[in-house]
Formats: structure tokens, C-alpha cells, sequence
């Protein structure tokens, strides 16, 4: 029900500024986009209703060309159709449009996009790309957490032996979900999300609700003179939920920090880290080209577990 009034709201915000720019614009041949590495040639203001998008550009890709600009609501946007326009974004000008597009939610959650998928291009963003291939993701990293994987797969080989010893139906599905889930958790911060069939995770959850609201369609990121309104309700809903999130990853943080000031002194370097010990490692280190924030931390661990 809320999702169709929010389509209804969108429909009349998208009506009468419709009427007013086709009035506006109706004898407007064309001008040009802003200064950027290229120089695009913009067709007017389009206004898309058709039920799937990439045929509506595909259309209107034949008709004006390989390269065209388009508004989605109030955000510009330019769309490269062909192989040539798409080595000139991807290649000749990857930096200048190596940038995610932001949102509200994303912004949020993300604390001012401190984590490394939605972080800006630039030191940060190398600093982070360096560190997950050489640390984090590495192969090093991905051999010593080589147990945690064995025995997950374990479990859910016992259980399927179980439910078949007892004649009893199994969601296969769900099960290597639930498996999936529960090696990210442990490589990322030693913990279980489903601890049995029935039991979810409450960090699971919360990431499974911000997973909802980053996937719905909000209204203040493409009208512009609805930033401020939250019309759907969206800023309390995720507020409340990356509150949660923050809470309890601060428990697990401050208990890796006590657990770490109790080993510190017994640890020999051959101990096995999870994720959140290698990246509490690096934000103690002086000498690191970026010292990492207790935010930069929180951020990339939702990330990792973002479906």
C-alpha cells in the first residue's frame, strides 16, 4: 500500500512539471551539457514511462545516437550506447566518472560514504582497493580463515544427513543461504548470524532491512525540491535501523578491542584474525598511508555483509 501511494505521489509531482516544461521547452532545439572531459550535445527534456528502461534507451539511442542526455526527474544522467562511446567512459575517462551515484539511504548508512564501494573516487578508495587485495581479500588472509569455510560445510553436510536419516524435506536453497551468511559472519568478526534452522542473526536483519531501503525507489533523490520532505518516510525508517546496526557492531568492536588487550601480550603473529581484527589492526598503525576511523570500519563490515 505505501509503495502504490508513493507511485501516485511521483505521478503527480511528474504531471504538472510535465505540462510546464513541455510549454517551456516545446520550441527548444537543443544546448549543451556542462564543461566535462567531453562535449555531449543534450536532445531536451525526454520523459520515460515505458515498463522496462534499457528498451526505452535503446529506442532513443537509435533515434539521436550513441551518446545521449537524458534527466531522471531532476538528475542529469548520460547514456553511451555503443562500444566506442563506452570506451570513452570506461577507459579514456574512467576518473571522471568513477563515481556511484549517491542517495539519501546509501549517504546514511554509509556514514557520509566512509566505506570503500560507494567512497569517491581518489587516496581513500586506492588505500581501500589496495588493502582488500593485499590484506583483507588476499590470499593469505583467504588460506588461514580456510577452517571457517570447512566447517560451516560441514555443519550443513550434517544437517541435510539428519533431515534424510529422518525423512524430513529440506529448503536446499535456504540452507546454503544460511551457510553463506554464516562464513561471512565468522571471517568478518568470528560470529555466527544462525546459530540454528529457526534462529536469524539480529545483525542479519538489520542488514537485510537496509538491503530493502537501498532497493526502493525514493522520490527525494530525483526530485529536487523534495530532498528535505521525506514523502515516503524513508529518513526514519533507515535512521532507526542503522541505529540499530551501529549498536550492536560497536559491541563486537569494543569486545575484539578487549579480547585483543587481554592476548596482546601472550599473541606470537601466528594467531588466525577475522576481518574486524585485521582492520583494528590497521587503524592503530602509525605508519599506514591512512589511518582508518572506528566509521571507515563500521562501514566496509556493512558492506561486506550487504547483500
Amino acid at each position: 500500500m505505501v509503495d502504490v501511494q508513493a507511485y501516485i505521489l511521483l505521478f503527480l509531482i511528474w504531471l504538472i512539471p510535465t505540462i510546464l516544461l513541455r510549454k517551456l521547452f516545446s520550441n527548444r532545439s537543443g544546448s549543451l551539457l556542462p564543461p566535462s572531459p567531453l562535449a555531449l550535445p543534450i536532445i531536451g527534456h525526454l520523459h520515460l514511462l515505458l515498463p522496462i528502461p534499457h528498451q526505452a534507451l535503446h529506442k532513443l539511442s537509435n533515434r539521436y545516437g550513441p551518446l545521449i542526455h537524458i534527466f531522471l526527474g531532476s538528475v542529469p544522467c548520460v547514456v553511451a550506447s555503443s562500444p566506442e562511446m563506452a570506451k570513452e567512459f570506461l577507459k579514456t575517462h574512467e576518473s571522471s566518472f568513477s563515481n556511484r551515484p549517491s542517495s539519501a539511504v546509501v549517504d546514511y548508512i554509509t556514514y557520509g560514504t566512509q566505506d570503500f564501494s560507494f567512497a569517491p573516487y581518489g587516496p581513500y578508495w586506492k588505500f581501500m582497493k589496495k588493502l582488500c587485495m593485499s590484506e583483507l581479500l588476499g590470499g593469505k588472509t583467504l588460506d588461514q580463515l580456510l577452517p571457517v569455510r570447512s566447517d560451516e560445510i560441514m555443519c550443513l553436510i550434517e544437517l541435510l544427513s539428519r533431515k534424510a536419516k529422518a525423512f524430513e524435506a529440506v529448503d536446499v536453497g535456504a540452507e546454503l543461504i544460511r551457510m553463506t551468511n554464516n562464513v561471512v559472519s565468522r571471517m568478518v568478526m568470528s560470529k555466527r548470524c544462525s546459530e540454528n534452522e529457526n534462529e536469524a542473526g539480529d545483525i542479519k536483519k538489520s542488514i537485510h532491512e537496509i538491503a530493502e531501503l537501498t532497493g526502493k525507489f525514493n522520490v527525494s533523490d530525483f526530485i529536487w525540491f523534495c530532498k528535505n520532505l521525506d514523502l515516503q518516510g524513508f529518513k526514519k525508517r533507515i535512521r532507526d535501523v542503522a541505529e540499530g546496526f551501529d549498536t550492536m557492531i560497536e559491541k563486537i568492536i569494543e569486545e575484539h578491542q578487549e579480547k585483543r588487550r587481554k592476548n596482546k601480550q601472550d599473541s606470537d603473529g601466528d594467531q588466525v584474525k577475522d576481518l574486524l581484527e585485521i582492520l583494528l589492526d590497521i587503524s592503530e598503525d602509525e605508519s599506514s598511508d591512512i589511518r582508518l576511523t572506528r566509521e571507515n570500519i563500521k562501514a566496509f563490515i556493512l558492506v561486506i555483509f550487504h547483500p
